[in-house]
């Protein structure tokens, strides 16, 4: 059974940074590329960025481009989000996705965690 975890979130001002970590269990996770998607109240999910499974690939929403790093430890089965510079329009529940291949191509990740609030005051 796979199982995604998120942690990380949390209140923060404007301008301030958090790094979020997705901790995975139930798969062969160095096999499988992974993802981190938010939803703010009212809206939809939406994408922030993936990366593939080796950590050679990643693409970014332009809403967090230059802002924002994804990046993984196989090692420890964890991927983990880089947030600088957050804006009160970044607030919303982070999910963390996986996908049960090594590119993540144009679609929604098989896999979801709970998620966690992240918040950003102004």
């Amino acid at each position: 059974q796979v199982q995604l975890v998120e942690s990380g979130g949390g209140l923060v001002q404007a301008g301030g940074s958090l790094r979020l970590s997705c901790a995975a269990s139930g798969l062969i996770f160095s096999g499988y590329a992974m993802s981190w998607y938010r939803q703010a109240p009212g809206k939809g999910r939406e994408l922030v960025a993936r990366i593939s499974s080796s950590g050679l690939a990643t693409e970014y929403a332009d809403s967090m481009k230059g802002r924002s790093t994804i990046s993984r430890d196989n090692s420890k089965n964890t991927v983990y989000l880089q947030m600088n510079s957050l804006k009160p329009e970044d607030t919303a529940v982070y999910f963390c996705g996986g996908y049960s291949t090594s590119y993540y191509r144009s679609r929604l990740p098989d896999y979801w965690g709970q998620g966690t609030q992240v918040t950003v005051s102004s």
